[in-house]
């Protein structure tokens, strides 16, 4: 007899259907599994029978075809369990294979029939809802992340018995709003001291969505600035949260008491990172640090530490906001929309023009070490501000520094504008748009345009700097509420550019 399951896979971002067809003949006994299974899939036979026969089944005797449809895409990972097991059933006549075509499932099983939480829960209950399956059947431990997709009915189970009795739970749908309220932040600007340009050139990053580069000596606060970053950043939308969890989910990072990102990501890989964690990859394409980092934060602290072939990799998804990864079994795209915040030394010391301590290297290991980075990755960085060691004045004064709360009511104001400005383009942030909105929303005064002209033959800088300097001579202009960019705007903006030119970096 033949039956036939509803199930999903993942390619990517996105889920796809699976039909996992049961066929079982009357012959030497025998299990065979096809359909491009990986090893896990393949391993499912045994977790499978055992899950029958410790839920009080005896398994059919026989010879067991399992396919699993498409045949020519590749199916990975242990989510196949559940619905094999019921197409098994199915196909005996334990269950009644109609009321089984009216869901889809997914899920782990254990050896004792209990049901595992799965990755990849959210982006196949997307895929569902697209499709128009309206009932799906999922692991009871991943609730929390089905209770945030509208419009389709969510099931969950603890054990295959429950499913063969149809004694399932559904799942109510949750509120993302209460969700993001309940969260504190665990740092603020208000405990920074000092650091006034360092401040400012972050508010700018938050409210342009621009890259930054900190450089200064050991303990000026490179790295406490960087993780007060997030506190300044626009909330996420639900749209972006969902994106967001879509990637985290996959890649198995995803807090299953939570089941939803609603804090902007704040991913700090170790410079011994390899390139595949960084960009993602292996053997299942998992995705990497900076998909992680998707509509947040990547912090690279000590960026020049950083093999340079991973480095030179973020090239493309700093100007695409997006990363490929090619593989003999597949391509896959997974989206990399991030800030990009680096820090390092401005030499092997760390005191390189320090007013506190003397530098100790010689020139020639300054320039190899500054050389570690490349003029085109620096081209795609917007702001490059120095941090020097704060004074014993700044750590002991006892006036108040302005708090997170104070900058983000500032940056959300001139997201605000930036929304506005790029309607129904897709783009959210003067960072992001193209040269050709740059040349309708960042046309100059004449006095603005001396500027710019000097500055460009000056620092020698390519098209690229150029750019971005209009980019962020915008986002200012954005945070004084002035329509035009005036000389100032200009002014500042090459202001936090001029280190192309002092450390040589072009």
């Amino acid at each position: 007899m033949i039956s036939k399951v509803k199930s999903f896979g993942i390619n990517g971002v996105d889920g796809f259907i699976v039909d996992v067809e049961i066929d079982i003949s009357k012959s030497l006994p025998g299990y065979v599994l096809v359909g491009l299974p990986d090893a896990s899939v393949k391993e499912s036979k045994e977790r499978v029978q055992s899950a029958i026969r410790n839920s009080g089944i005896m398994f059919p005797l026989g010879k067991v075809v399992v396919n699993l449809a498409p045949a020519d895409m590749p199916k990975v990972g242990v989510v196949y369990d559940l619905p094999i097991a019921l197409g098994i059933l199915a196909a005996t006549g334990v269950v009644e294979e109609g009321i089984l075509q009216e869901y889809a499932f997914v899920g782990e099983l254990s050896l004792n029939g209990e049901i595992r939480r799965i990755n990849g829960v959210l982006p196949i209950l997307i895929t569902a809802k697209q499709l128009g399956i309206k009932k799906v059947v999922v692991p009871a431990e991943n609730a929390h992340e089905a209770s945030f997709i509208e419009g389709i009915e969510v099931y969950t189970a603890e054990n295959l018995s429950q499913v063969i009795k149809w004694e399932l739970n559904f799942v109510e749908a949750n509120s993302f709003e209460n969700i993001k309220a309940s969260v504190p932040a665990s740092v603020d600007m208000k405990y920074v001291k000092g650091q006034y340009i360092a401040k400012r050139a972050i508010e700018i990053a938050a409210a342009g969505g621009h890259n930054i580069l900190l450089i200064g000596p050991p303990g000026s606060g490179k790295t406490m600035l960087a993780k007060c970053f997030p506190t300044v950043l626009p909330d996420m939308t639900f749209n972006e949260s969902i994106e967001s969890t879509k990637i985290h989910s996959i890649a198995g990072t995803l807090d299953a008491g939570t089941g939803i990102i609603v804090q902007r990501p704040f991913r700090t890989p170790h410079h011994t990172a390899s390139l595949v964690a960084l960009a993602g990859g292996g053997s299942k394409s998992k995705p990497g640090e900076i998909s992680l980092a998707h509509n947040g934060v990547l912090f690279l602290d000590e960026m020049p530490e950083y093999p340079r072939h991973c480095l030179e990799m973020l090239r493309q998804p700093l100007e695409d906001n997006k990363i490929t990864i090619s593989r003999s079994a597949a391509t896959v795209d997974y989206p990399a929309s991030f800030t990009l915040i680096a820090s390092m030394n401005p030499c092997p010391c760390g005191f390189y023009g320090s007013r506190s301590q003397r530098c100790k290297c010689r020139t020639s290991d300054v320039l190899k070490y500054l050389s570690r980075l490349s003029g085109p990755l620096m081209d795609r960085i917007d702001l490059h501000i120095e941090v020097d060691s704060v004074t014993y004045d700044d750590l002991t004064t006892t006036s108040t520094e302005e708090p997170s709360e104070a900058i983000k009511t500032r940056v959300d104001e001139a997201r605000d504008v930036q929304l506005q400005r790029f309607e129904s383009t897709g783009i959210f942030s003067n960072a992001k748009m193209t040269t050709q909105q740059a040349k309708k929303y960042c046309a100059l005064e004449s006095d603005g345009e001396k500027v710019m002209r000097d500055a460009f033959e000056k620092l020698q800088m390519s098209a690229r700097a150029y750019t971005r300097i209009l980019r962020v001579a915008r986002t200012i202009a954005d945070l004084e509420k002035s329509m035009d960019i005036k000389k100032e705007h200009i002014l500042e903006a090459v202001g936090y550019r001029c280190l192309d030119k002092k450390f040589a970096l072009q």
